[in-house]
């Protein structure tokens, strides 16, 4: 029992840094966040330093997930998803997957007051798929500036600079799978200047 308990406890460090990089936050806005020192941080995702439950509480918190995630602990055999919003960026993150690593599945809700001001593109590693639940989505990728119905899905290489949110004064609520090499999905879109169908490729 001593044997799986350290194990688990060894396990802790990798996880912890494989969730912040995911987040794409640094150790500084890390810390800032749950009050914990940069070098306590650093000590605990290298192993150099023992979780405790006082560290693990607000790190948790901080990245969305369970202690039972943070600390790999066994499935109970409840198939219900527990879902723990993180807002982030001006949206409503449901995440929808229970691992750190691989593809990310999420629900978003972005309401059109979080999105005010000039869309401002951003760019980073990964590849994305976004299916619009209810409202319309707004989405600018390069050069071409979109905007999807309840139904109609798109997918992009995000690398490319991209911004999306409300295309209208409501609310909209998307799935999105990201991950940093996501297979390919059905896209159905139109272009802002191009009423009919089109194909980012």
């Amino acid at each position: 029992m001593g044997d799986d308990l350290n194990q688990a406890l060894d396990a802790v460090g990798p996880r912890l840094r494989a969730l912040r990089r995911q987040r794409e936050i640094t150790l500084a806005e890390l810390s800032a966040a749950t009050g914990i020192s940069v070098s306590t941080l650093s000590r605990l995702e290298s192993g150099s330093r023992r979780p405790t439950l006082e560290l693990l509480l607000p790190l948790a918190k901080a990245h969305g997930v369970t202690l039972d995630e943070l600390v790999d602990a066994p499935l109970t055999g409840d198939p219900r998803v527990h879902l723990r919003p993180v807002t982030r960026n001006g949206m409503t993150m449901l995440p929808l997957t229970r691992r750190a690593g691989g593809i990310q599945a999420y629900k978003l809700v972005i309401q059109a007051a979080d999105r005010t001001g000039e869309p401002d593109p951003q760019s980073h590693e990964g590849y994305e798929w976004l299916y619009v639940l209810n409202g319309r989505l707004r989405i600018i990728l390069g050069d071409h500036d979109l905007v999807l119905s309840p139904g109609e899905a798109a997918e992009f290489d995000t690398r490319v600079p991209h911004w999306f949110g409300p295309a209208a004064e409501d609310a909209v609520e998307i799935l999105s799978l990201f991950g940093r090499q996501g297979e390919r999905a059905h896209l159905r879109a139109r272009p802002k200047t191009d009423r009919s169908s089109d194909r980012l490729d």
